[in-house]
């Protein structure tokens, strides 16, 4: 099959989207698949002939905003692009509700190709950003707002979580298909021998994951730690980069006994911080799935994780002692010294979780959703698929005006491209 991931930030390796969608389309590809990318311009892809490089569009105001958060929004005006990229592909993949995602799902639709989608973005992602996280009526508007403008066009929806499922049931995201897959795991984490910094000899090693947001909660470990009995030996580290930064720095001169440590890190040398470590906490309020906390267990490292209901990283705890009561520094601080004061069963729990990870291993999750891209398919061939149950006059109006915008500026009939014909192909063979 020709597949089209369309993701806004896919050159960039800051944030867990694009590292996903990086990840699934080299397996894809692996698996005898075309993958096309449309994404921001990058240098890594300059020579890729299937990756479709859109400029970068700078949101007034609030771009410093977006560049501390790892992100990036594409333009959604490149339509010659854009339609090139689209041209015989089998089935376009949206991985978040943003302009040109929407743009790209209106193209597709007047070129005849089959259209899935995918749940990465909570609405807690942008409301924790403006002080506003626990705001039940402005998450809600949130989840309602991703339904109207974007994902009631879409049948097969990827979430990450059935937690995520789940919600887009509750928050009434009718006419879709949800597949919890996970975003699966790297074969590269596993457990190996590593040697420790000799700057680190003698500390207990705590270790988090994630872009520094205040939804992740960096901060209630710092806060746990400075009332753990054993603050004088741990060093905590915290693998990521965002806008907490100097909040965090700050927050842990004040409460810690050793400053912590903040690097952002490619896999390989996150790969040997997590062998080295003693203890990982996955301390967010809200999150979708946590892939780092997979990666941290696959190399049997035991994690610590909030039991938040907005979060759905509880889903791989596999003893209650690595629970702890969201938004609690004491609940976790009681966790923290459990562990350092019993060692053998953290051991224990080390061997159940290397098992445990096997069930997260990324080729079995790109191969769960190979398979939902040939129901969409076959479903987009049969004419089942939702976009012709409602028409939005908005999006009739939008497409009309793109017609009249090629046709004016660049001598560009869409229509044109519809027509092609597409190969007739069996969905069941590697193409």
């Amino acid at each position: 099959m020709i597949i089209v991931f369309v993701m806004d930030s896919y050159g960039l390796l800051n944030n867990g989207t694009s590292a996903t969608a990086q990840r699934f389309a080299s397996e894809l590809v692996k698996l005898g698949h075309t993958v096309r990318i449309l994404g921001v311009e990058s240098e890594k892809y300059e020579s890729d002939p299937n990756y479709y490089g859109l400029k970068k569009f700078l949101l007034p105001v609030f771009q410093p905003l977006v560049d501390s958060q790892g992100f990036s929004f594409c333009r959604w005006d490149d339509i010659p692009k854009i339609t090139s990229a689209l041209t015989n592909a089998d089935v376009v993949h949206l991985f978040l509700p943003f302009p040109l995602e929407n743009q790209v799902r209106l193209i597709a639709q007047e070129m005849n190709i089959a259209v899935t989608g995918a749940f990465h973005l909570q609405p807690e992602n942008i409301t924790y950003t403006i002080y506003l996280g626990k705001s039940r009526i402005v998450n809600n508007a949130l989840y309602k707002f991703f339904y109207i403008y974007f994902y009631r066009h879409i049948r097969h929806i990827h979430t990450p979580s059935k937690m995520i499922a789940d919600q887009l049931v509750k928050h009434k995201y009718k006419n879709c298909v949800f597949h919890p897959i996970s975003n699966g795991v790297s074969d590269l984490f596993r457990p190996i021998k590593v040697s420790r910094p000799k700057e680190l000899e003698g500390k207990y090693l705590i270790l988090m994951i994630g872009r520094l947001s205040r939804e992740k909660r960096q901060d209630l470990i710092i806060k746990a730690i400075a009332k753990s009995k054993y603050n004088s030996k741990i060093q905590l580290i915290l693998c990521g980069q965002g806008p907490y930064y100097e909040k965090l720095v700050k927050l842990s001169q004040k409460h810690l006994v050793n400053p912590v440590l903040i690097r952002f890190v490619k896999q390989e040398e996150l790969l040997n911080i997590i062998n080295y470590s003693d203890l990982y906490i996955h301390a967010s309020d809200a999150e979708s799935e946590a892939i780092a906390c997979i990666e941290a267990f696959s190399c049997g490292l035991v994690p610590i994780i909030s039991n938040s209901p907005n979060s759905a990283t509880n889903q791989f705890v596999v003893d209650d002692r690595c629970l702890f009561k969201h938004g609690d520094p004491s609940s976790l601080a009681s966790r923290i010294d459990y562990f350092i004061e019993h060692n053998d069963v953290k051991e224990e729990l080390s061997k159940k979780y290397i098992e445990h990870s096997k069930d997260y291993r990324l080729l079995a999750q790109v191969k769960k959703l190979e398979e939902v891209f040939k129901i969409a398919y076959k479903e987009h061939e049969e004419g089942k698929d939702i976009p012709k149950l409602k028409e939005s006059k908005i999006d009739t109006w939008k497409l009309n005006r793109l017609k009249k915008i090629l046709k004016k500026k660049f001598n560009f009939d869409i229509e044109d491209f519809a027509k092609v014909e597409r190969k007739d192909i069996d969905i069941n063979k590697k193409q």
